[in-house]
């Protein structure tokens, strides 16, 4: 199948080879970089290489209507298939969206047990197994240890893998000497992957500075493409 074709070779596997083979049931990843540079970008992809696999994935917003995030998907879904000859897309497309819930939150309005118990919910009593949540625009300036001590139990209790888009704001250092960001600091024991976007002249470089017990480990070159965002091949 075509779909089988593109997860085998798909630059996913590459990302995935960087950190001990991707985040594992009970696990926590943490995309993190200033505003604008491919967050969100990332997470969709590793969104929808889970869809290709036909696993479900539950995507949790904070800052984004539920319209701009689906853009996202098919965008970046339009990306994917483009160069490729796939005839039934409208098809496949619809298979994709069966296995895809999208939740938004008010982060002042909603509390860490509050979103548990909604996620709770959709997976055991709505019988959506999802195998993987997506968390965009949390405000990581506004949130603490317990939360991710929390999400950490929870996510190991319903064997899930949780990946976060983590912002960086402001004009002062934001990194420490191992390249990890100063605002988790406080937590970083709780998160088994940690990697930041580095804007170059030519590409965006996906530098990993946390893989379980390493800390910038040496890995094979990741990269996205400027104008399509997009985890570039090689």
């Amino acid at each position: 199948m075509i779909t089988d074709e593109i997860v085998q070779r798909s630059p996913v596997r590459v990302f995935e080879k960087s950190i001990q083979g991707g985040l594992q049931s009970g696990e926590i990843g943490i995309i993190a970089s200033p505003s604008g540079i491919g967050k969100t970008s990332v997470l969709v992809q590793l969104a929808l290489d889970k869809l290709l696999q036909g696993k479900k994935v539950i995507h949790v917003s904070f800052t984004q209507h539920t319209d701009y995030v689906i853009a996202w998907y098919e965008n970046i879904f339009e990306e994917l298939f483009k160069k490729r000859n796939v005839v039934d897309i409208k098809d496949l497309r619809g298979e994709l969206v069966k296995n895809r819930v999208l939740m938004n939150f008010n982060q002042e309005g909603v509390t860490s047990e509050q979103i548990n118990r909604s996620l709770r919910a959709m997976i055991i009593e709505g019988g959506f197994k999802a195998e993987s949540i997506i968390v965009d625009g949390l405000d990581f300036s506004r949130t603490d240890r317990a939360r991710f001590a929390e999400t950490r139990a929870f996510a190991a209790e319903l064997g899930l893998s949780v990946w976060y888009s983590c912002n960086l704001q402001g004009k002062e250092p934001q990194y420490d000497k191992q390249r990890l960001p100063l605002i988790i600091k406080d937590y970083v024991d709780l998160l088994d992957v940690v990697i930041t976007l580095e804007p170059k002249p030519d590409h965006i470089a996906l530098m990993v500075s946390k893989d379980h017990d390493a800390y910038n480990p040496q890995t094979p070159p990741l990269r996205l493409d400027h104008r399509t965002l997009l985890i570039l091949e090689g």
